[in-house]
């Protein structure tokens, strides 16, 4: 996959609530876990979980959870940023955003 192709699936510098909730879904369906798990795992409710990623709208908490468990950053959930992330986690991200996306 090139760095073009990338850019475009993660909408690389496009910070709209839309943006912003693609790459929230296909981070958490790239490790594999429910919303359930994540929320469990961040300590927050099912229902405040899927309310951010409906809305686009990923609290500092989640994105901290996201860094610190399974690499994904802050610059790839806000802004697309993918060129940090190993590119085995790219492909997976990839792979989850155009399940998303599907």
């Amino acid at each position: 996959m090139t760095y073009e192709e990338l850019e475009q699936i993660f909408r690389l510098g496009d910070t709209s609530n839309d943006a912003l909730r693609l790459r929230l879904i296909s981070a958490r369906m790239s490790t594999g876990l429910s919303q359930k798990e994540v929320a469990d795992a961040v300590g927050l409710a099912k229902q405040t979980y899927h309310s951010q990623e409906t809305r686009g709208a990923p609290s500092i908490a989640v994105a901290r959870y996201f860094y610190r468990a399974h690499g994904i950053d802050f610059n790839f959930l806000f802004h697309g940023d993918f060129a940090q992330l190993h590119p085995s986690l790219q492909a997976k991200l990839a792979d989850a955003a155009r399940s998303a996306n599907a």
